[in-house]
């Protein structure tokens, strides 16, 4: 069983998420009630069972064989994942809102796919709809302010699960080229080194470096692929940041070019990521 739990990546990123949330809510004046957070527990995972036993019970002969079970198990990692991502970025006063976001995030990976791939990253889309569609969801990317020590753990952190699914470009490429964007943005309006350095330690904008922009389940798999896709996030990112004023820029650029995994994976071949180690056969040596 421990062995199971060790080869599943997703376990490490669930604790460094919770830890997040734990760290948050006892160091910041957060307004995210317990309750809504049981809300949104209870959304991903009651859709998740659902989703997953409607997609799998027309392949199946009995509703509750095994199979259904263990698709059904496999699935409930990703939707604490997802939880915990609404948790700790979405912001809202009513149950709907985050019932919505719940609903939306999980119900996406099942509906906006191609083969046995989804496109669309699953807090992100629950995140987008709960902007778009309610009147009191917001995000807050200041919310965790821009102390230095909350990077180093947010790096800590999301390094150990980021060498667990190899997906560090991912991260490099895309916050190298926002920072080089800021950077040129800086010099030419002659600001000082502390704006720029507040606009890039955000703990929010680190934790989508580290955990969103990296779900390796949804980005293409090829690493040439990941580079062009994460610069090219990075690029809209500081367009609608800077000349369009929209606080939300990297949750918008991230749903908008999300379908350009299909084209890149179509592009650049690759075996898609599984979240399972998968151990070689040791050599029989014959003597």
């Amino acid at each position: 069983m421990l062995d199971t739990i060790s080869k599943d990546a997703r376990n490490y990123q669930i604790l460094s998420l919770f830890l997040f949330l734990v760290l948050g809510i006892g160091t910041r004046d957060w307004t995210l009630k317990p309750e809504l957070i049981v809300v949104i527990f209870a959304t991903c995972l009651s859709t998740q069972i659902l989703m997953s036993w409607l997609v799998n019970i027309n392949t199946l002969q009995t509703p509750l064989s095994k199979s259904i079970k263990n698709q059904i198990w496999k699935g409930l990692p990703s939707a604490v994942i997802t939880a915990l991502g609404l948790c700790l970025l979405l912001r809202a006063g009513s149950y709907s809102t985050m019932i919505m976001a719940g609903f939306g995030a999980i119900a996406s990976k099942f509906i906006f796919r191609i083969g046995d791939k989804h496109w669309f990253n699953p807090a992100n889309f629950g995140i987008i709809v709960a902007l778009l569609f309610t009147p009191d969801a917001w995000v807050s990317p200041g919310q965790w302010g821009d102390e230095v020590w909350y990077a180093l753990v947010f790096v800590a952190l999301g390094g150990m699960v980021l060498k667990r699914v190899g997906r560090w470009d991912t991260t490099f490429a895309f916050f190298i080229s926002y920072a080089g964007l800021e950077l040129i943005r800086n010099l030419y309006l002659g600001w000082s080194w502390d704006v720029l350095g507040h606009r890039l330690m955000s703990g929010s904008l680190l934790l989508f470096a580290m955990f969103m922009v990296t779900d390796p389940r949804s980005i293409p798999n090829a690493r040439n692929a990941r580079l062009i896709w994460a610069i090219a996030i990075a690029c809209l990112t500081f367009i609608l940041r800077n000349f369009f004023f929209m606080p939300e820029a990297v949750f918008y650029a991230l749903f908008a070019l999300s379908p350009l995994t299909i084209v890149l994976d179509y592009l650049y071949k690759a075996p898609r990521f599984t979240w399972f180690k998968v151990q070689m056969p040791k050599p029989v040596i014959l003597s």
